[in-house]
C-alpha cells in the first residue's frame, strides 16, 4: 500500500494506493498521523480494501497539491554519516555508533513545496535519504525482528542543512543547521514494508537537472533495522515518528558542487519511493 495526504497544506485529507488505484481514507482515519499509527491503521486500512469499503477517488484528485504523507510526527530523528563514503567527504572516519541529531517536526513539506533560503543562510545543502516511519511504539528492543514489527513504511526525505550553522554555531550539536522551516520535504507517499527491499534501494539527487548524488542502501553503515533496534535503547519511539537514515556522498559540503542559490530546482528519489522536485527560493521576513 501507498499512502499520501492530499490538498492545501493544513488541510490535507489521507488516501491510499493500492493496485494502480487511490482510494479515500476519510471514513477510516481524518488523517495519516500518529493516531492513525497508533490506533492500527496500517492493517486497518488493508482490511478496508481487502472488504472494499473504500471508495474510490475522483479524477479532479490528481489536481491536488501532494503534502507530506505523514502529518505532525512527534519527531524527526536523524542519523548522521551513515554512508562511509559521504563520512569520507565529511573529513570523518565511518563513526562506530549511530550519530543521532533531531529536525525540528514543522520542517516538514511536502514533495513538491519549495525550500527556503532563511535569510543569512549561504550554504543550504541538499541530502537525500531513505525515511523510515514508525507504526508502534518501539522501547528497548532486542532484536532485528522486533524493530521490522515497529516499521509502518518508508519514504523519500531530503534533509536540507545549512552548513555553517550547522557546523559553527551548533555547539557541535547539529540541529541549528537543520531545523529552519521548509527543510525536511517528505514524500511523495509512505510506502508500507511488503512493496520495497529498503536494504536495495537506489538514491539519487540532481540540482538543475545535473547529477549530484548516486547511491544505494547497501551501503548503510547502520541499517534500517539496526538503527530502530539501537535508537529504542535511549529514546522511546513513538507512532509517526520519523527517522531520516542518512545521506550517501555528492552533497555541495564536499567543495565538489557549489551550495544551492535562488532559482535552483533540486530532485531526489530513492527507486520504489518516488520522485521530489522542489524550487528554492529566499524566504522573506
Amino acid at each position: 500500500m501507498r499512502f499520501q495526504r492530499l490538498g492545501p497544506a493544513g488541510a490535507e485529507r489521507p488516501y491510499v494506493r493500492s493496485a494502480g488505484r487511490l482510494f479515500e481514507l476519510d471514513r477510516l482515519a481524518p488523517d495519516i498521523d500518529p493516531a492513525f499509527f497508533a490506533a492500527d491503521g496500517i492493517a486497518r486500512t488493508a482490511a478496508a480494501l481487502a472488504a472494499g469499503e473504500l471508495p474510490e477517488a475522483a479524477a479532479e484528485t490528481a489536481d491536488l497539491r501532494v503534502g507530506p504523507p505523514v502529518g505532525r510526527p512527534p519527531a524527526i530523528v536523524c542519523i548522521g554519516q551513515n554512508y562511509a563514503a559521504h563520512a569520507a567527504e565529511s573529513g570523518a572516519a565511518p563513526p562506530e555508533h549511530p550519530i543521532v541529531f533531531f529536525k525540528h517536526p514543522n520542517t516538514l513539506v511536502g514533495p513538491y513545496d519549495d525550500i527556503l533560503l532563511p535569510p543569512g543562510a549561504e550554504r543550504v545543502d541538499w541530502e537525500v535519504e531513505l525515511a523510515v516511519v514508525i507504526g508502534r511504539r518501539a522501547r528497548y528492543l532486542d532484536t532485528d525482528a522486533e524493530a521490522e514489527a515497529c516499521i509502518a513504511g518508508f519514504a523519500v526525505s531530503d534533509d536540507v542543512s545549512e552548513r555553517a550553522w550547522q557546523l559553527e554555531v551548533s555547539g557541535g550539536q547539529w540541529s541549528k543547521g537543520k531545523s529552519a522551516e521548509t527543510f525536511n520535504p517528505l514524500g511523495p507517499e509512505l510506502v508500507t514494508p511488503d512493496e520495497v527491499d529498503c536494504t536495495r534501494l537506489r538514491l539519487r539527487s540532481w540540482v538543475d537537472d545535473e547529477p549530484r548524488q548516486d547511491s544505494t542502501t547497501a551501503d548503510l553503515i547502520f541499517g534500517v533495522a539496526a538503527l530502530v533496534r539501537d535508537l529504542s535503547q535511549y529514546l522511546v519511539l513513538e507512532p509517526g515518528d520519523i527517522i531520516n537514515t542518512g545521506t550517501p556522498q555528492g552533497v555541495a559540503l564536499s567543495g565538489r558542487f557549489p551550495y544551492l542559490v535562488e532559482g535552483n530546482t533540486v530532485r531526489v528519489a530513492i527507486d520504489g519511493l518516488g520522485e521530489q522536485r522542489s524550487r528554492v527560493r529566499r524566504a522573506t521576513r
